[in-house]
Parts: structure tokens; sequence; C-alpha cells
């Protein structure tokens, strides 16, 4: 397996994200540049630019044709994905952590930080109402203020929001109403990641408690676990197999403390059934931060702290391995 490398970023990796059919992966880092490439061969289609500060988050529609990107300039974008025109811009108080698209397309939702006094947001807007937008005035606000938000994605069919906030605890919040409607936390600390599984029926949580947890969407019920000896930045769950891919490392302020030798820079796979480890993918020269599947489950992409992404195609073996428990 010989990675393609992708170099277009300056600073570290904070999030990838494949499109629907995979043939595209975004990438966003904290420098202010989107880039956009062709998963197929690592060729940079091009970027989105007008960003000014750190780009926290990425997400593309069903059909790929609007491109959203929340960043610490305090503000989040929608950008035409072919031609690279940002159509509109949301001026938030805080930096935008998270942000999303429904399964539509029509709805946008994102996360704000809390900070310089304001609180954390969740905030909807309707695209097909630009009058939202121009007045930068959502058609719901869900305030949290016990603990901030740090990852978020939509339930199935737009019904709901599945967050996880940074003392461990996930929340699942009406898209209707903006009500609370599950509430637990089976992580101790800060949930880094949520990515959902590809019939959106699990997701399953990356946390800086070591873990990773696959959950039921709609009950918020724990099913499996996953541990490690690090943090745990990012978790994927395969389309095709009972695999899940985990990216860590270490906190960023202890990274120059150790050697890329010891080797805890890699790629880990779980099997989903027994939660156990069965192969490990070297790489980067630091932390993971961000790791995704291609929707055809033929190949996975990770972002580093070091700035890089790496797009894996999977050798014949891995479709041939069969776990023996």
């Amino acid at each position: 397996m010989k990675p393609i490398l992708l170099q277009g970023h300056e600073r570290s990796i904070t999030q990838i994200k494949y499109n629907r059919e995979g043939d595209l992966l975004f990438t966003v880092a904290k420098d202010p540049i989107v880039n956009v490439w062709y998963s197929i061969n690592g060729e940079r289609l091009g970027t989105y630019n007008g960003h000014t500060g750190a780009v926290w988050c990425v997400d593309a529609d069903w059909d790929t044709r609007h491109v959203l990107t929340g960043s610490a300039d305090n503000s989040c974008r929608l950008w035409d994905c072919e031609t690279g025109k940002q159509l509109a811009l949301v001026k938030t108080n805080s930096a935008v952590r998270t942000c999303g698209f429904d399964f539509g397309g029509n709805i946008i939702m994102f996360s704000t930080d809390k900070q310089m006094g304001y609180q954390c947001f969740v905030s909807f807007f309707d695209l097909r109402d630009p009058s939202q937008i121009e007045s930068d005035e959502p058609y719901m606000k869900i305030p949290c203020n016990e603990s901030k938000i740090t990852s978020a994605v939509w339930g199935p069919l737009g019904e709901f929001v599945i967050a996880g906030h940074e003392n461990g605890e996930l929340n699942q919040f009406s898209a209707k109403s903006g009500e609370l409607l599950v509430n637990v936390k089976e992580h101790t600390k800060q949930i880094n990641d949520i990515q959902t599984s590809r019939d959106m029926t699990m997701f399953i949580t990356a946390s800086k408690d070591n873990s990773a947890k696959l959950f039921d969407s709609t009950t918020l019920e724990h099913q499996k676990s996953f541990r490690t000896e690090r943090p745990v930045n990012s978790a994927a769950l395969s389309p095709i197999f009972d695999h899940v891919v985990l990216g860590g490392g270490q906190e960023a302020m202890d990274v120059t403390t150790t050697s890329t030798r010891i080797g805890k820079f890699e790629a880990r796979f779980f099997h989903l059934g027994v939660e156990e480890e069965f192969g490990r993918i070297k790489g980067h020269f630091g932390p993971i931060n961000s790791v995704a599947f291609h929707p055809d489950g033929k190949s996975y992409s990770s972002g580093g702290e070091d700035g890089y992404v790496r797009i894996h195609y999977f050798d014949p073996q891995y479709f041939e391995f069969e776990f023996e428990a």
C-alpha cells in the first residue's frame, strides 16, 4: 500500500471529508486555505479562498453542489463547489467549530465556541430562505450553557443533531424545536470527533479519554468501545466491513517530546464486532487529527498535525482478510 501524499497546507490539518460519491476529498487546516482534491490520484482540483483564520470544519452537501466551512475568523461560509465562488457568509461572535448540511442539503447547522464572553450556540439556517443569511438571523439557535460543543453531526433524515461536548457528554437536539431529546455521558473527557455510518443508523465518537465508542444514532445507546493508550482525535467506520479506523497520537503540546519511531502516530484498525485491534498503518510525523473512509470502502485518508494528508488504497489482502476471534 503506497499512500498518495497531498501537500496543500502549511499548518496542521483540522478535518478531511469525502463527498458522497467519494471522487472528491475536502481538506481544511489551521491555515485559511480550503483545498479540494481528486481522491483517485491526489491531484488538486482547486481552493476556496476567503477565510482569514484557521478553518476548523468542512462539509459538502449530498450532490456536491455546495461546500460549507467554519473558521476561527468568526465566520461560516458557503461556497459553490465547482467554481469556488463564495455564495454566502454568516458572521458569528466566536469561532465556528463544527458545521454540516442536513440530508437534503437545504439546512445548515454550525456550532460556535464559548469564548470572549460569548456562549456556545448551535445555529440552524434554511438556505431556501435567503433572508436568514442576509440578516444573520438563524431560524433556530440552541444555547449550550454547561460545556461547549467540540464536534457535531446531523442524524438520519435531518431530524436531529448529535453533539459531543468538552466534558464528554453527548446530546441529541431536535432540528425542528431545538429541544434536548437525549443526553448520555459515556466518555470522561472531550469528544474530538463524531462520524456516522454509511446508513446513518450508528455513529462513532473519538475522545481524549483514549477511547472511541459506537452508539445508536436514534437512542444514543452505547454499543461498542475501542480502547487505546493515547487520546483519539478521529474515528471512522468502514462502509463495507465491520472495521473502524482510529487516528490519534498525543496532545499537540507534547508533540516535540517524542520520537516518531515509537510508533505513536499510526492509524489503528479495530474489528467492530470483537473490539480487537488487527492492524496499524504508519505514515505521519505527528498525531493524526482526522481520518475518513472512502464511501466505497476501498481506501481511507488521514490528515495529520504535520500538515499532510495521505490517501491509502488498501491492498487486495485487506479484502480477503478474515478476522479469527
